[in-house]
This record gives structure tokens, sequence and C-alpha cells, in this order.
């Protein structure tokens, strides 16, 4: 199993091939070209944090504290410090350099450097590892949405994990209504289909460019039972509040926008609307 990536790419040509390590590339140095701001905008979003305390929540719903948890895709350590003074151990790990020094900076400026790990590390890499199989996994904003290969990631993390062991994740969804709306006002038609595209589709960050797999709760729900996953849990996350780019505007409307936050939390579970949202938050169970 832990050859399953590099099997995959060895079905393909060698320009498939050189497309894809170029995707994964740009996306590395398009986070690397963020990283030394990055916690402070993200905590400074009040949109954002709605959603990452909603992943909070489901993380200490499903699993127990002292348990072990992989982070993939920990970006600059937001979530280090809430779940290390929670009870649990912390691997981290993330592709990008430079974010995976922001995180160990703020590890160790937060004295957590014996309860947390950072590793410079792709998901698709996590095969490489020491040989530890994890309590949980967690993933939080769309770090899984960059994946080349879902599939065979989806089937590495299945190998990190314990028997019984969960994957909390919030993945950047495909129906935004917020997002449509917004474009479709502007006569923008290309840019309100932009989610719907099928296969990685290249997204501005800073002046480089992220390659993203936009997912319905569906499609990335088969990807992960095809791995021996099986779901337990799942809600909407920005769904009557706007996406977290429109930051300005929720800030101009603070209390608007934190009424439609309440509506999200009672609503966001309703089985006819959860797979709609900028994000959608995903519990996973390991055979």
């Amino acid at each position: 199993m832990a050859d399953v990536g590099r099997a995959f790419q060895a079905r393909l040509g060698d320009l498939e091939r050189a497309a894809l390590r170029r995707a994964e590339r740009d996306t590395q140095r398009a986070f690397d070209g963020v990283a030394a701001g990055y916690a402070r905008s993200n905590e400074g979003n009040r949109l954002l944090r709605h959603m990452r305390a909603r992943a909070w929540e489901a993380v200490e719903a499903f699993v127990p504290r002292g348990s072990h948890i992989l982070d993939l895709g920990c970006g600059p350590g937001c979530d280090e410090d809430h779940l290390a003074r929670r009870g649990y151990r912390v691997t981290a790990i993330d592709w990008s350099p430079a974010m995976v020094d922001e995180a160990r900076r703020r590890v160790l400026a937060a004295g957590l450097a014996d309860r947390v790990d950072v590793l410079h590390a792709g998901i698709q890499e996590i095969d490489q590892l020491a040989p530890v199989q994890f309590d949980a996994a967690y993933s939080n904003f769309g770090p899984l949405n960059c994946l080349v290969f879902p599939a065979a990631a989806a089937r590495l993390i299945a190998d990190r994990l314990r028997p019984g062991g969960v994957l909390v994740a919030s993945v950047i969804g495909r129906v935004c209504p917020w997002e449509i709306a917004i474009y479709l006002a502007r006569g923008r038609w290309s840019r309100a289909a932009t989610r719907f595209r099928r296969g990685l589709v290249p997204v501005p960050l800073g002046g480089g460019t992220v390659w993203t797999r936009y997912h319905t709760p569906g499609g990335f729900e088969r990807i992960f039972a095809s791995a021996g996953f099986t779901r337990v849990s799942l809600r909407s996350l920005g769904l009557f509040a706007p996406p977290p780019y429109l930051q300005a505007f929720a800030d101009r409307h603070p209390g608007l926008i934190a009424a439609l936050q309440r509506v999200d939390d009672r609503a966001g579970a309703w089985r006819a609307i959860r797979a709609w949202g900028d994000h959608f938050l995903i519990v996973l169970r390991k055979a």
C-alpha cells in the first residue's frame, strides 16, 4: 500500500506526470509566498474563525482526548495550539516549507513542542513518515482539495490510521450559493461555474496558483469508501454565512453575520442542504 501513489503515477505518460508534478510545485510555491502573513489573516477573519470552531467541535466529539492526531496540511499551525491544549498529541505536516517554518515557530512560542511535532511532508508522502499508526487524522480548510491523486492519498491515510480511527476534514465544496449568486449578478458566468469544473482547477493565491479539486460530499465519500472508510457525520460550513473571502463585507455587518452563523449552526446538518456551502465538514471512520 505504501507505493500506491507511485503505482498510479507509473500508469501515466511522461507529459502527464510532468504536468502533475508541476501542479504540486505550483501549489507549494503559492503557499510559500503567503506563509508569513497567513496565520494573521486567518485569525483575523470572523468567517474562518467560526468555521474553524465547528471543526474543533467535531474533533472533540469523535476523538477522545489523549489521542494522537495526524494533521494533514497544517499550514502555519493555527489548529495545533488548540488541539494540544485540549489534550491531544499532534503530528502536523505540510507540503509548504515556509508554512512548516511558521508552524514550528508558533509551536515553540506556545511552549507546546512536547505535544506537537511539525514535519515537512506532503499528504502524498505520508508513507515516508516514521511507522506510526494514528488514532485520528484531521485536515482543515481544503488541503485534501489539492491532492493530485485523491484515491491514492485516501489509501495512504487509511494505512496511517488504526482500525476505528477517524478522519475529520473540512473540504471545499462544489455548490456555494453565495459565490454562484455574486458572480452571476456580475455577469461573470464562467467564474460562477468554476467549482463545477472537473479535475484540478487553477485558483490564484497571492502571486501564485493553487491547483484545486472541488468535491461534492458524495464524491468525496466515494473516494474514501474505496479505502475502507464510512461516513459518520456530515454538515455544511458557510452556507448561510458568506464565504471567507467576503471578510470585508462581514466586518461591515457583524450583527448580520452573527445571525447567519447561528442559522448555519442550527441548519447545517439538515439532510436537504448539508451538501451545499463554501465547505463541508465530514467525519469518516476507518473499518
